[in-house]
């Protein structure tokens, strides 16, 4: 329990400092610097991804090679640095420069923090985990709006606008937060010096005897193509594409589009956060029981079933208080889609050098989504945004198709192992089944 409020509190922020243009933009950046013109505020939203879909898996390679604490704590303090920058910035240009930095040094944040929780616990343990951390992460960020509520009532305290003060204030608590982790945070089990010796042989033997990669593996060009010529480590990247294409157009426009369909400007700050109190309960609810049953699949299906209700209510419903309580349903759905496809992934995936790769190809696509959802929100669409929710829709249909196809898939592989007609064991580790 060391490690996990830790971690939560540092994704927090990063959830916040990615996702808080749009409250910025309510707050009145596009009077400031003209945002508002043509397609600026979409490509503003969309250059962060170019550096964060690309630097992911190098990123992710080099956190052995720093270490937990030296690598993820500069990380932070960086990004928290871009995030005061972006509150000085006198241009569109400028704010653009700060989205690429931004998404430079984030790259290898949450692929990093998968990949250390996944190395303490074992495969039926971690969704708990994981979406204890995510949850933790996703109560702090939700409430960030209030938060940039109050900050929004400093406008013209000390000369500066209040989305200024946004950016300010939560650029230096990301500082803050990031220099106490390079004391807090833990290293891999292997590498750890909070436990006794005998503590560290117990959580080692506890992995090796779950999946066999206690210890790390050797992590060369050869290995990493090898991983990467395995179709199931690209189908968890679409699958989590897809989930996250909700998650990043309800963070980025869920407050733009409260504020289009009647809401006052502070109602829509504050009505935006309260959706995450659902999606905290929704996420811990599967991963206990996708962890109890030791399934992920099924789980996968029933809350991308739930986004699909809650944006045809977004899109269709007539009465703005039927629309508002579609954006419960969608972000508890999509929000606790994400814990449960790193899980899959996780789970299926044998050796740290495999989990590395996988994590970080995964959280890459991730990425992808966040590209799609900027650019299917279009400012000419304003302010309901319909093909962008049809859009969404659709990318949960594909999220769909794909657990079926990958759960047959392992399913036909189990069954051909237990009747010994395979020449080799499943992930060359004897006794291990897929996870469906």
């Amino acid at each position: 329990m060391r490690m996990l409020p830790l971690l939560g509190a540092l994704y927090a922020l990063a959830l916040v400092d990615r996702s808080n243009l749009s409250v910025a933009r309510v707050a009145g950046l596009d009077a400031s610097i003209g945002l508002s013109i043509g397609a600026r505020y979409s490509i503003v939203s969309l250059i962060y991804f170019v550096p964060y879909i690309v630097l992911q898996v190098p990123g992710n390679l080099l956190l052995r090679k720093f270490g937990v604490r030296a690598w993820l704590s500069a990380i932070v303090v960086g990004w928290g640095a871009v995030q005061i920058g972006m509150g000085f910035v006198s241009s569109w240009g400028y704010l653009t420069l700060c989205r690429v930095l931004l998404g430079a040094l984030e790259a290898a944040f949450f692929p990093g923090l998968v990949m250390v929780i996944s190395t303490w616990y074992t495969r039926y343990e971690v969704q708990t985990r994981l979406a204890i951390f995510y949850l933790s992460s996703l109560a702090t960020a939700g409430f960030s709006q209030i938060l940039a509520y109050g900050l929004n009532m400093l406008n013209g305290k000390g000369g500066l606008h209040g989305w200024q003060w946004i950016f300010i204030v939560e650029g230096a608590a990301t500082v803050l937060l990031g220099g106490l982790a390079f004391w807090l945070l833990p290293e891999f089990p292997d590498r750890n010096t909070f436990l006794t010796p005998e503590e560290t042989a117990y959580v080692l033997k506890r992995i090796e005897d779950d999946r066999g990669d206690a210890m790390p593996d050797a992590l060369t060009l050869h290995t990493v193509l090898r991983h990467l010529s395995d179709w199931t480590l690209w189908a968890y990247g679409v699958m989590f594409a897809c989930a996250t294409i909700p998650s990043y157009a309800l963070a980025y426009f869920v407050s733009v589009i409260l504020h289009g369909i009647g809401y006052s400007r502070a109602q829509a700050l504050i009505l935006s956060a309260f959706p995450y109190l659902p999606a905290i309960a929704s996420a811990v609810l599967f991963a206990r029981l996708a962890d109890r049953y030791k399934r992920r699949g099924i789980f996968i299906v029933a809350q991308a079933l739930i986004t699909i209700v809650g944006l045809s209510l977004m899109a269709f419903a007539r009465q703005n208080s039927v629309r508002y309580f579609g954006t419960y349903l969608a972000t508890a759905g999509s929000s606790g889609c994400i814990p449960n496809i790193l899980s899959y992934g996780s789970n299926n995936a044998v050796s740290q050098s495999k989990k590395n790769v996988q994590t970080a190809l995964t959280v890459t696509f991730g990425g992808v989504g966040g590209i799609i959802a900027s650019m299917v929100y279009r400012e000419a669409d304003f302010p309901d945004y319909v093909p962008g929710l049809w859009t969404t829709i659709g990318a949960q249909v594909v999220l769909i198709l794909l657990v079926g196809v990958t759960s047959l898939h392992f399913r036909r592989m189990n069954q051909l192992s237990r009747a010994g007609r395979l020449s080799h064991p499943l992930e060359g580790q004897p006794g291990f089944f897929y996870t469906l």
